[in-house]
C-alpha cells in the first residue's frame, strides 16, 4: 500500500483505485454502478476488493466469495451476500419473499421462478440501499454455484436508480458466461518498477540487485507471487537466485509455496487446516465441533494464524483461495475421508441436511446404499428449491456410491436428466454412456434415447435430434402411448425446426411415423392437430390444412392445462402461423406467453416470445413488438440463450427498413446457427433480406433473396409462405412476370385450402400484380375488402401502396392519392420507415404536397419507457411493473421522471391520453 492524501492505495494499481473510487462515488451519489474485476490468480482482486470496502465510508457493505467444492450448492453464493438482510424478507411482495425464502431453504414449497428469486434479490439490496448506500462484493465469482451467478448477473444488469454497487472479482482467463457484457475491469501485472519495490518491503535485508531482477522476471509482476515465493526461499537460495529448471505455471508455483507452508506447520494444525478446508462455508461452531470428534484441540489453530495463513473470527478466513487448496492437496486421501465424515457427524441433519449428505459422500470410498439414498433426498430438495445444478450433483454422486447396478442406471439416468435440464449438456450425455452401462429396461432405454434427442436438439441442433427422438418415440409406444405421441410432436418440431437437412430422416418420414402410431389419451384435439400436420406434410397442404384449422379452434375454446399448453401451445402457435390463421396465432401465442411467464418456464418463454414478435409485427404494432423483443433479450442475457432473441429481431428489423440493423440480425443469427447444416434459417434470413430491399425498393436484390427463400416448398414454414409473397412483389417489378404469376399461383392454392382472410386477401394482391385493366381493380379491391377484416395491418397497407400505386401508373392520379395517403400514414405510423418512404414517394409523384407527419408520442420514448408507460397508463404500480419487467420500482420510477419529461406530462393519470393524442396526431 501507498500513501495518499484520500487514503491508502494498493502499489502500482493507480487506476484500479481511481476505477473503484468512481463507483463508490456514484453509489453515494444514489445511483447503481457494476463492475467485473478480471485477472489471474494472485493478481490482487481480494487486495482490490478490499480496498473497495475501505473506501466506501457511508456505505454499507455486503461481501460474498465462491467456493469451488460448494459450486453445485445451489444459491449458495447468493445466500452468503443476503444473510445479512434476510430480516427485512418481510417487507418483499408474497410472491417474491416465498421464492427467496424457498431458494434458501427457509421454508418449504414449489421449485422458485429464476425471474422471481432475481427480483426478490434486487429489491431486496433496493430496500437495504433506501437507509444508506450499499457496496457488494463478490471474490471468486468463477467459483459461485450457476444459479447464484445467474442471479447475480440478473441483478446487475437492472441496477439503475438505487444507490447499490456491486463488485465482482473473476480469475482470468476465463470469464463466466452470465458475466460477459457488464462492465470489465482487466487487472494487469505490476510494472518492474513497483514490482521491485513491493518485493523490497517485504524482504528483509538487502537483495543482490542480480537476485532481484531474477525474482521480479520470474514473478512476471502478480503481487502474490512477489509475495509469497521469496518466503519459501532460504537465504541461500535467495543468495544465488530462486530459477528452477522445472518451470510450472505462475498459479502452481504460488499452490506450491502454500504447500511448503503448511507441510512445515504441525500435524494437529494441518489437520485443523484440512477441516477449514473441507468446510467452505466458514463455520466456526462447525469447525470447533469437528476437531473435538478428532481430538484436534483448539490451540492447534495458533500456528497457521501466525503464519497468515488463516484467520479465525466470527467466521474462518483464509489468506487466499490458494491457501484453502494448498490445504486440502496437501492432506492423505485417508485423513480427507476422516475429516468430512468428522464434519457429517458436526453438521445438524435437521438444519442442513444437505451439506451433511454431501460430507457422507466425501467421506465414502466404496459403494454405500445408505449414503446414496441420503443423496437422493438431498436432490429432490434441491430440486424443490429450483436448484437444478445441485439434485444433478447429488444424483451424480448417488450414482457412484449405488451398489445395485439396476438402480444404479436408474440413478445415472436421473442425474444426466438434471445435468440437461442445468444446462450440462456434455455431462448429461457422459452420464447417459454410464447408465446405459447398467441393465436399463426398455422404458429406461427409450428415456435415454429421447434425453439423448433432446440434448441434441438443445446443445447441437435439431437435424441431429430429429433421428433420436424418432427412435424414442417408436421404443415409446407399446409401453407410454401417451408420452409417444409427445414425443413425435416433438419430433415433428424438430423437423419443421431443421427444414431441409442434408441427409437422414425428413419431415415425411416422421409424418408417416406419426400417423401409424396409436393413438394418444384425451383431448382429442391433440391427435386431432398431430395427425393435421403429419398429413400436410404426406399427402399436401390441401388435405391436411382443415384438420389442423379444426384443432386450433379447439385449442382456443377449449381449456388447456398448465403442462398440456406449455407442450402444445407452440408448436399450435407455429402451425396457426403457417396455415394462415392469424387470429389464432394472436390469441394462442399470447396465452403461451402468459403462461410461460405465470409458470416461469425458461426453456418455452424464449420462442414463445419469438412467436408473439412475429405475429405483432405483422400486426403493424412494431412498438409492441419491440417491447417484446427487450424481454426476449433479458431473458438471453440471464439464460445464456440469446437464439431466439436473435431471431426475434430477424422478424421486426426488416419491416423498420432500417439496413444496418438488418444486416446485423441476418449476420448474428447466420453466425449462431451456423454449424447446424439446417436450410430453415437460411430460408427466413432470405425472406427478411427480400422484406428489407423490397421496402426500399430495390427489386433486383429483392428478387435475388426471395427466390433463395422459396425455394423449399418442403419447409411448410412461415418463411417460406411469406417470401412467396414477397418473391411475386420482387419478381413483377423486375421484369420477371412468368416468375410472379408462377408464385401468385402458389399462394392461390395455399389460399384455396385455409380459406382465412388473411391468405385470400393476400393471394388476391399477388394475383392483382400480375393482371391488367379491370381484374386487377378487382383483385386489390378484394384484397384490401378481405386484409380489412384482420389484423394483418401491415399486409393492408401493403395493399393500398400496391393499389395506389397502379392506379398512378395507369394515370388515375386522383385515385391513386387516397389509397398512397392511406398507406403512408398507416406505415409511418407502424414506424415501416422504408415502406412508408416509398408511399411518400409515390405521392409526390401524383403531384400531392405531403404534409409534414406529427411526430408520434411514443416514438420519442424508448423500447422500454414505452413499455412502463403503456403499463402505469394501464393502472398498474411501481412494484407491479417492476414484478412484470425485473426491475425494481425504483428503477420504475427513475423511467417514469424521463417519460414525463418527454411526454409534457405531471403525473400518471395523464400518460394514456397523451399516448392516444400521440397515436391519433398520425391517423
Amino acid at each position: 500500500m501507498a500513501g495518499r492524501s484520500s487514503g491508502p492505495q494498493l502499489r502500482g494499481r493507480q487506476i484500479e483505485c481511481e476505477t473503484l473510487d468512481q463507483l463508490v462515488a456514484t453509489v453515494q451519489g444514489g445511483r447503481s454502478s457494476v463492475l467485473v474485476l478480471r485477472g489471474e490468480a494472485g493478481i490482487g482482486k481480494t487486495a482490490l476488493l478490499e480496498y473497495a470496502r475501505g473506501s466506501a465510508s457511508g456505505c454499507r457493505t455486503a461481501r460474498a466469495a465462491g467456493v469451488e467444492s460448494e459450486m453445485e450448492l445451489a444459491f449458495g453464493g447468493l445466500h452468503q451476500l443476503c444473510a445479512p438482510f434476510l430480516d427485512r424478507l418481510g417487507r418483499l411482495p408474497q410472491p417474491q419473499r416465498d421464492a427467496l425464502a424457498t431458494a434458501f431453504g427457509l421454508s418449504a414449497g414449489t421449485p422458485p421462478d429464476r425471474f422471481l428469486v432475481g427480483l426478490a434479490v434486487l429489491n431486496l439490496l433496493a430496500d437495504v440501499a433506501e437507509k444508506e448506500p450499499l457496496v457488494c462484493l463478490v471474490d471468486d465469482a468463477q467459483w459461485l454455484d450457476r444459479v447464484s451467478a445467474q442471479t447475480l448477473a440478473f441483478v446487475a444488469r437492472r441496477l439503475l436508480a438505487e444507490p447499490v454497487g456491486l463488485v465482482l472479482a473473476v480469475r482470468a482467463p476465463c470469464l463466466e458466461p452470465e458475466l460477459t457484457g457488464l462492465p470489465q475491469l482487466d487487472v494487469g501485472r505490476l510494472s518492474d518498477s513497483d514490482a521491485r519495490a513491493l518485493l523490497d518491503s517485504v524482504t528483509p535485508g538487502r537483495l543482490d540487485e542480480r537476485v532481484r531482477d531474477r525474482i521480479v522476471a520470474e514473478t512476471q509482476g502478480n503481487p502474490l507471487a512477489l509475495l509469497e515465493l521469496p518466503r519459501g526461499l532460504t537465504p541461500a537460495e535467495l543468495a544465488g537466485g530462486f530459477g528452477r529448471p522445472d518451470a510450472r505455471p505462475l498459479a502452481g508455483q504460488i499452490e506450491q509455496t502454500f504447500l511448503r507452508r503448511v507441510r512445515s506447520l504441525p500435524a494437529a494444525t494441518q489437520r485443523l487446516l484440512l477441516i477449514a478446508a473441507a468446510e467452505p462455508v466458514g463455520d466456526v461452531t462447525l469447525l470447533t465441533r469437528a476437531a473435538e470428534l478428532l481430538g484436534i484441540e483448539a490451540a492447534a489453530a495458533a500456528p497457521a494464524e501466525a503464519a497468515g495463513l488463516i484467520t479465525i473470527g466470527t467466521r474462518v478466513r483464509f489468506r487466499h483461495p490458494l491457501v484453502r487448496s494448498a490445504a486440502y492437496r496437501v492432506a492423505a486421501p485417508q485423513d480427507r475421508q476422516d475429516v468430512h465424515r468428522a464434519l457429517a457427524d458436526a453438521t445438524d441433519p435437521q438444519s442442513d441436511p444437505d451439506r451433511r449428505a454431501w460430507h457422507l459422500a466425501n467421506a465414502t470410498a466404496s459403494p454405500d446404499e445408505t449414503v446414496a439414498a441420503e443423496l437422493e433426498r438431498s436432490a429432490d430438495r434441491a430440486q424443490a428449491r429450483g436448484g437444478v445444478a445441485a439434485a444433478a450433483a447429488f444424483l451424480e454422486r448417488a450414482a457412484e456410491l449405488t451398489p445395485d447396478s439396476v438402480r444404479r442406471g436408474a440413478r445415472a439416468l436421473a442425474a444426466a436428466r438434471a445435468k440437461y435440464q442445468a444446462g450440462g449438456f456434455d455431462a448429461a450425455l457422459e452420464l447417459l454412456d454410464a447408465a446405459e452401462l447398467s441393465p436399463l429396461d426398455d422404458r429406461e432405454l427409450a428415456q435415454s434415447s429421447l434425453l439423448r434427442g433432446q440434448i441434441l436438439f438443445a446443445s447441437t441442433s435439431a437435424g441431429a435430434a430429429l433421428p433420436l427422438l424418432l427412435r424414442a418415440a417408436k421404443r415409446l409406444e407399446p409401453l407410454d402411448p401417451g408420452t409417444a405421441r409427445e414425443t413425435y410432436r416433438d419430433a415433428l418440431n424438430a423437423a419443421m425446426t431443421a427444414g431441409r437437412l442434408p441427409s437422414g430422416a425428413q419431415l415425411t418420414d416422421v409424418a408417416r411415423a406419426t400417423l401409424a402410431a396409436p393413438p394418444g389419451p384425451p383431448p382429442e384435439r391433440n391427435d386431432l392437430f398431430l395427425n393435421g400436420v403429419a398429413v400436410v406434410a404426406t399427402e399436401g397442404y390441401a388435405a391436411g390444412v382443415p384438420m389442423v384449422l379444426r384443432a386450433l379452434d379447439a385449442f382456443r375454446a377449449e381449456g388447456v392445462s398448465r403442462e398440456e399448453g406449455l407442450g402444445w401451445l407452440s408448436f399450435a402457435c407455429r402451425m396457426a402461423h403457417n396455415v394462415w390463421d392469424f387470429d389464432s396465432w394472436s390469441v394462442l401465442s399470447a396465452r403461451l406467453v402468459d403462461l410461460a411467464r405465470e409458470t416461469g418456464a425458461l426453456s418455452v418463454l424464449p420462442p414463445a416470445l419469438h412467436m408473439l414478435v412475429s405475429n405483432r409485427a405483422l400486426a403493424g404494432e412494431l412498438s409492441v413488438a419491440d417491447e417484446l423483443l427487450a424481454e426476449a433479450v433479458t431473458i438471453g442475457e440471464v439464460t445464456g440463450s440469446r437464439f431466439f432473441a436473435q431471431y426475434a429481431a430477424l422478424v421486426v428489423e426488416p419491416w423498420k427498413g432500417r439496413e444496418a440493423a438488418t444486416r446485423q440480425a441476418i449476420e448474428a443469427i447466420t453466425r449462431e446457427t451456423a454449424l447446424q447444416g439446417e436450410g430453415k434459417v437460411e430460408t427466413a434470413t432470405q425472406w427478411a433480406s427480400a422484406v428489407l430491399h423490397n421496402g426500399l425498393g430495390r427489386y433486383e436484390e429483392a428478387y435475388a433473396a426471395a427466390e433463395r427463400g422459396s425455394e423449399h416448398p418442403q419447409e411448410l414454414g412461415g418463411p417460406f409462405n411469406r417470401s412467396l409473397t414477397e418473391l411475386v412483389e420482387a419478381a413483377a417489378r423486375s421484369g420477371r412476370p412468368a416468375r410472379a404469376a408462377e408464385a401468385a399461383r402458389g399462394l392461390a392454392e395455399m389460399a384455396q385450402a385455409t380459406g382465412t382472410d388473411w391468405a385470400l386477401g393476400t393471394s388476391a394482391s399477388a394475383r392483382a400484380q400480375v393482371s391488367e385493366g379491370p381484374a386487377a381493380e378487382a383483385l386489390y379491391r378484394e384484397a384490401i375488402e378481405r386484409l380489412s377484416r384482420t389484423e394483418v395491418r401491415v399486409a393492408l397497407a401493403r395493399a393500398r401502396l400496391l393499389y395506389g400505386e397502379w392506379l398512378r401508373r395507369e394515370n388515375r392520379r386522383v385515385d391513386a392519392r387516397e389509397h398512397l395517403g392511406i398507406a403512408y400514414e398507416m406505415f409511418s405510423h407502424m414506424g415501416a420507415e422504408a415502406f412508408a418512404e416509398r408511399a411518400r414517394r409515390e405521392l409526390q409523384a401524383t403531384g400531392e404536397t405531403v404534409r409534414k407527419r406529427t411526430v408520434e408520442a411514443r416514438a420519442t420514448l424508448t423500447a422500454q419507457e414505452a413499455q412502463i408507460a403503456r403499463l402505469a397508463g394501464d393502472g398498474l404500480t411501481n412494484p407491479e411493473i417492476g414484478a412484470q419487467l425485473f426491475i425494481s420500482p425504483h428503477t420504475v420510477e427513475w423511467h417514469l421522471r424521463k417519460v414525463f419529461a418527454k411526454l409534457g406530462i405531471a403525473s400518471r393519470r395523464q400518460i394514456s391520453t397523451r399516448l392516444l393524442e400521440g397515436a391519433a396526431a398520425t391517423a
